[in-house]
């Protein structure tokens, strides 16, 4: 059932009453057809519909437009979209019948409004800032937001229209999202009255007891300005009749704004009848442009010596306007002891700027470019939209570097442009990320791989046996995310490594080979890995065939004949009495028998030790883990002697230890910190080697006075964030 006949004439007198306001700002034949089409296009659309308050909703829209043009400073594509706005979902009506029947411009302004519509904004409080950024990335013209702006206008002006359900969370956006936007933008009676109206929704009983305040003590208040402004009065009229001034002014005053007066209460901490600078006045000059700045000087000059100023409340907006292009000169002036009065001092022009919010446009060339790029095209659509092209729009002013995405709870997540899922799932947790499997992107099931876009509302799938593997790495986006899956990429090749050891280990055993260094730098030289870690993880992972080691090693073995000759008779002598006695003390004189601590394992004071007599009848002293440890044991058992540490005190031996680990910036600051100056340990040498996935591997000799010491050291090593690895090894 359609509108009657009576709705349908009261909606043209308003449409009518609505076109005669806007004429002045809207006067071109073609450009006011397109508006009655769009008027025309939507009162048959929404022939029948109603607002919740019962009213038409076509008087909705009309006063929409009117809002635009006349409050937001906008032209006639707007109001063709304030008609529109909508129509897609209220009507289902498709955006490419809107591009044929209005034009690109409005299908894009359009489809911007529905896309910032569409947003989850329940939790902008915690993120209004990145809410603010993802509003001007989803839009290609700024228009869009503008138009937003009057709508939320018209919603506090007509809450009855309003579904209830909805007010809060509209209040919710007018707070940090709306009166942010139109105080940069310079649109303060906007800003004021949204302000207002919040605050009667927030705080509706302070409100009211404040403005009963205000209202009670009118009278004497108006007594007070009188008296503050006749002496400014007569200084600028005797002025201007001794020839001094060439101009004319006007004086306003007025009571502060209620949330400005519960502002000033709650900052500080005072009740209503405490706040000392309740009253503002405005003196405003009519003069020439050359005149403007230093007629406004001269009249602060006559005011601040006719009353005292508060120095650190002096503003001035006239030397370097605001970036919304406010100019004015702010100063709080003391009348008497109870009483401060807030003068604002500006021109007409200034006046008139600061009323509307239109900035003035040559605050926007040349070395005085605002640092916030985006008020450019802003300030030019609410000068002049109708010189605004889609070719000049603010997208192409505005080329963001972020996105934001949604979570499922309504949080708001930046990351870089062209992020995937995989991305987002690391930036919630790392664990998140690695169990990865998918997402739900605005309801729909897409892969890890998949390129997300600004306002996505992302729920990640995750699947208890995924795990990443290197082909993520061409799947992601974002430097933490490449991190996080190197680590774990790494940590699995170091798990996989240590099995791998374990199988080489066992095979040289069975095989009777020594599993010493130069053995195992033999092995990563012919296979061609970088390190041992690596030859290891391609032993464990089949890429390298047992068999294929041992018919290397065998071919090396059979070129190293023994040639150790039978050992001496002071060997012999020293082998029996050393068994037939008590163990041998390292340290002490023994039989006139010189010791050396063996260079393949660098024993030192506290390792478990045993003496190998030589062929020329001195004995060297071996770890019992040693890597030749074995095959001397099993070929030369006659010639092993016992030994025990004792009588060295204050020496130094020598060890060499392997750290592996994550290559971050300032790593190895760390590990030579804790050596030397926590420890106090003397490094006799050091190399680190970085291979091609950033994960470095060292080796540093030391010189350490025991076994304690040692492993203490290594310790401190292993608590350093980005270390994965430290152990002793054999320096041959």
């Amino acid at each position: 059932m359609g509108y009657t006949v009576e709705e349908k004439n009261s909606i043209q007198k308003a449409y009518e009453l609505m076109l005669a306001d806007i004429r002045p700002q809207v006067f071109d034949p073609q450009k006011l057809k397109a508006v009655d089409d769009a008027y025309h296009y939507c009162l048959e659309k929404y022939d029948g519909k109603y607002m919740v308050s019962g009213k038409a909703y076509m008087f909705h829209l009309i006063e929409l437009a009117r809002i635009a043009v006349l409050e937001v400073g906008l032209g006639y594509r707007s109001v063709v979209a304030s008609f529109l706005h909508g129509i897609t979902y209220k009507e289902h009506v498709d955006i490419s019948e809107i591009e044929e029947e209005f034009g690109k411009p409005i299908a894009v302004l359009l489809e911007g409004f529905d896309r910032i519509s569409a947003l989850h904004t329940e939790k902008v409080a915690y993120n209004s800032d990145n809410f603010r950024d993802l509003f001007l990335s989803l839009v290609e013209d700024m228009r869009t937001v503008l138009l937003k702006v009057a709508h939320r206008v018209y919603d506090v002006r007509n809450q009855q229209d309003v579904d209830p359900d909805r007010l809060g969370k509209y209040f919710h956006e007018i707070k940090y999202i709306y009166i942010p936007i139109v105080h940069r933008l310079g649109l303060y009676k906007i800003k004021a009255e949204l302000e207002e109206n919040l605050m009667l929704y927030e705080n509706p009983e302070v409100f009211h007891e404040i403005k009963s305040k205000i209202e009670a003590t009118e009278e004497s208040r108006r007594h007070i300005a009188e008296r503050f402004l006749a002496p400014i009065r007569n200084r600028l009229d005797s002025e201007i009749k001794n020839g001094k001034y060439k101009f004319t002014y006007n004086i306003k005053w007025r009571v502060k704004s209620i949330p400005s007066i519960y502002a000033k209460m709650k900052a500080q901490n005072v009740p209503f009848e405490k706040v000392y600078d309740l009253m503002a006045a405005r003196v405003i000059i009519d003069c020439a442009p050359k005149d403007e700045i230093s007629y406004c000087w001269c009249v602060y000059a006559d005011i601040t010596n006719l009353y005292e100023p508060v120095p650190e409340r002096m503003r001035d907006w006239i030397t370097k306007p605001k970036a919304s292009g406010y100019e004015s000169l702010h100063a709080t002036v003391k009348f008497d002891e109870e009483v401060f009065f807030e003068i604002q001092i500006r021109t007409t022009r200034m006046d008139e700027v600061a009323e509307t919010g239109q900035a003035a446009h040559y605050l926007y060339k040349g070395d005085k470019q605002s640092s916030e790029d985006w008020l450019v095209n802003v300030r030019q659509v609410l000068e002049n939209p109708e010189l605004v092209s889609l070719e000049n729009s603010y997208k192409k002013n505005y080329q963001s570097d972020k996105i934001f995405i949604f979570t499922p709870e309504g949080d708001l997540k930046q990351l870089p442009q062209g992020s995937t899922v995989l991305d987002f799932a690391y930036e919630i947790h790392t664990r998140v990320g690695e169990t990865c499997n998918g997402a739900r992107v605005n309801g729909k099931v897409v892969p890890i791989r998949h390129v997300l876009t600004n306002g996505d509302r992302v729920e990640i799938i995750t699947n208890k046996k995924q795990s990443p593997n290197a082909d993520w790495l061409n799947w992601v986006a974002t430097e933490k995310s490449r991190n996080r899956i190197r680590r774990y990429l790494k940590e699995q090749e170091l798990k996989e490594s240590e099995l791998g050891k374990g199988m080489l280990h066992r095979r040289l055993k069975n095989w009777k080979i020594p599993t010493t260094e130069d053995v195992i730098d033999q092995l990563v030289k012919e296979f061609k890995m970088e390190n041992s870690l690596q030859l290891y993880h391609k032993i464990a992972t089949e890429q390298i065939n047992l068999a294929d080691v041992k018919h290397f090693l065998s071919g090396e073995m059979e070129q190293k004949e023994d040639r150790l000759e039978k050992p001496s008779e002071q060997a012999e002598t020293i082998k029996k009495e050393s068994f037939e006695g008590e163990s041998l003390s390292i340290g002490e004189d023994i039989k006139n028998v010189n010791y050396k601590l063996a260079k393949c394992c660098n024993p030192i004071p506290g390792d478990k030790v045993f003496g190998f007599v030589t062929n020329e009848g001195n004995i060297t002293i071996h770890r019992v883990n040693c890597p030749n440890a074995k095959g001397l044991q099993d070929r030369y058992g006659y010639r092993i002697i016992k030994v025990r540490w004792n009588g060295i005190e204050n020496g130094v031996s020598q060890a060499t230890i392997r750290i592996y680990g994550d290559n971050q910036q300032g790593l190895l600051g760390k590990i030579t910190k804790v050596i030397s100056e926590d420890m106090q340990v003397d490094m006799k040498n050091a190399s680190f080697n970085t291979d091609k996935k950033g994960f470095f591997e060292g080796r540093i000799t030391i010189q350490i006075p025991d076994i304690e010491s040692l492993e203490q050291l290594m310790d401190r090593l292993k608590s350093i964030e980005g270390i994965m690895e430290v152990v002793r090894i054999d320096d041959n």
